[in-house]
């Protein structure tokens, strides 16, 4: 990769780093089922009447959109508004790549191998160090939350890959479409009109800002640039680069909102990072029954997906 385009690859994690501490300060004036519908119906509109509908089923656009905007990012600003931190859950959610290979291996026939099974077991035991970190220091249940959107994202991420859309950009926009009308539905049921009136007669523009930061730079720019470059070099070349996004997600998160990186909080890095890597990038050379293209990146975070296979 060329100089300026390893840049851009390094910018994009950055985004999606950081946008864990801007998902974070977007919790302190929406609450999460809304935030997450807006997030969605502000990615959409008016993108969508500008980019051309994936040439794709529309089971998997529906799909995807339950699975990726319903349940992971629900699942997701749920856990983060309950007391996850916002740097730590930058991290757990790197487990998606342990649940995308376990789910590829089921529906989709792919082989996992010694060395990706490896580096799953290194993986899980990151997360078992995480889980005792934050049940002594914060709500378990809160850190199963984000477990559970690390799992929905896996099978978005397996969706995607059957799917096979030709362009990342548009196929985010139209997913996009999805999730708004079940999340403010569930917003209703669940968190009430009265805080979401609350909420929305109140905003300001920290909240507007952290709405705009997570649909328009986590989501369609960094969707865009990360498009690109799977389009320009193999998926082995640019893949590597999610894995900086825990790191700029838990600095961030140090560096803005105060979080301590606790000696248990390194250890789970290190582990997870490097069951990740494993998983991901070197595990991925077996060969399965259907492989395809790489799925899309499921933003961020949340967005920077570690696909099974060829690449993250």
């Amino acid at each position: 990769m060329s100089p300026l385009h390893c840049a851009l690859a390094v910018l994009v994690a950055a985004l999606w780093g950081v946008n864990f501490v801007v998902i974070d300060i977007g919790l302190r004036h929406f609450p999460p089922l809304l935030f997450s519908g807006l997030r969605f119906l502000i990615a959409a509109l008016p993108a969508v009447f500008f980019v051309r509908r994936p040439q794709v089923a529309l089971r998997w656009v529906l799909g995807v959109g339950l699975a990726l905007g319903v349940a992971k990012f629900g699942l997701l600003f749920l856990g983060m508004r309950q007391g996850m931190p916002a740097g730590l859950s930058s991290l757990v959610l790197q487990v998606q790549a342990v649940f995308t290979a376990a789910f590829a291996a089921v529906a989709l026939g792919e082989r996992l191998g010694r060395v990706r099974l490896a580096g799953m077991a290194v993986a899980l035991s990151g997360i078992a160090v995480a889980a005792v970190g934050q049940g002594a220091s914060g709500p378990l249940g809160a850190f199963l939350l984000v477990i559970a959107a690390a799992a929905a994202w896996g099978v978005a991420n397996v969706l995607t890959r059957k799917a096979a859309p030709p362009d990342a950009l548009s196929w985010m926009v139209w997913v996009s479409l999805v999730p708004p009308l079940p999340l403010f539905v569930l917003s209703l049921l669940f968190e009430g009109p009265d805080a979401d009136l609350a909420a929305l007669r109140s905003v300001d523009l920290a909240g507007l800002g952290a709405l705009c930061f997570v649909a328009w730079a986590a989501t369609l720019f960094g969707f865009g640039v990360w498009g690109f470059l799977l389009r320009r070099y193999d998926a082995s070349s640019v893949a590597p680069f999610t894995l900086l996004v825990p790191v700029f997600g838990m600095t961030s998160a140090a560096l803005l909102l105060g979080e301590g990186i606790t000696t248990l909080d390194a250890l789970a890095a290190a582990l997870l990072i490097g069951g990740v890597t494993l998983v991901s990038l070197v595990g991925g050379r077996g060969v399965g029954r259907e492989q395809g293209p790489p799925p899309a990146p499921a933003t961020e975070p949340g967005a920077a997906p570690v696909a099974t296979g060829s690449r993250s």
